[in-house]
C-alpha cells in the first residue's frame, strides 16, 4: 500500500478484510499499540500564521493527535459495537479495560498539558462541570485545570 496521508486515515487496516475477528488478547494488544504508535508518529498539521519581520508568514505546526475509541476501532477495521463486545468476553475484558484506560490517560494528560482542548475531552470522558448541592459550590473540572494551568507558561 502506498504512503496514506493523514486525510486518508480511513483507508487504514492493521487487518486485511477477510481476517476481521482478534482470536487472541496477544492479537488485539498488538493492533492497538500500532494503532497508538501511528498516532504518535502522525501527528494532526495546523497551519499557522506568524508575524516575522513585519511580513505574515506560514508555518505547519504539529500537533498531538489524541487516542480515541473510534480512531482505534476505524484503525482495526472493527465497529465500536464490535469492540464493546469483547468486554463480555473473559479472556478479552481485562484487555479492553487496560485500553480503555490508556486511551483516557492520553487524553486527560493531553488536556492538563494544555494539548487538547478541555471541554471536548471533558465530555469525551464525561466529566461535567459540578453544580451547587445546597453543601456548598464542588470545584469543577474545568476550575481545576484553569487553576492547575495558570500555574505554566505555554
Amino acid at each position: 500500500m502506498a504512503q496514506l496521508t493523514e486525510k486518508q486515515y480511513y483507508q487504514l487496516r492493521s487487518k486485511n478484510a477477510k481476517d476481521k475477528a482478534f482470536k487472541t488478547p496477544a492479537a488485539l494488544i498488538e493492533a492497538c499499540n500500532a494503532y497508538f504508535e501511528w498516532c504518535l508518529d502522525n501527528p494532526l498539521i495546523e497551519e499557522k500564521v506568524f508575524q516575522h519581520q513585519g511580513r505574515a508568514v506560514t508555518a505547519d505546526v504539529k500537533i498531538t493527535r489524541p487516542f480515541t475509541l473510534e480512531g482505534l476501532c476505524n484503525y482495526i477495521d472493527l465497529s465500536t459495537q464490535g469492540f464493546k463486545e469483547y468486554e463480555s468476553e473473559e479472556a478479552f475484558s481485562p484487555v479492553v479495560a487496560r485500553i480503555r484506560q490508556i486511551i483516557e490517560t492520553q487524553q486527560f494528560e493531553g488536556v492538563a498539558a494544555g494539548l487538547f482542548n478541555a471541554n471536548i475531552i471533558a465530555r469525551k470522558l464525561g466529566l461535567t462541570e459540578k453544580k451547587d448541592t445546597g453543601e456548598g459550590l464542588v470545584k469543577s473540572f474545568f476550575d481545576f485545570l484553569k487553576e492547575t494551568s495558570a500555574n505554566y507558561d505555554h
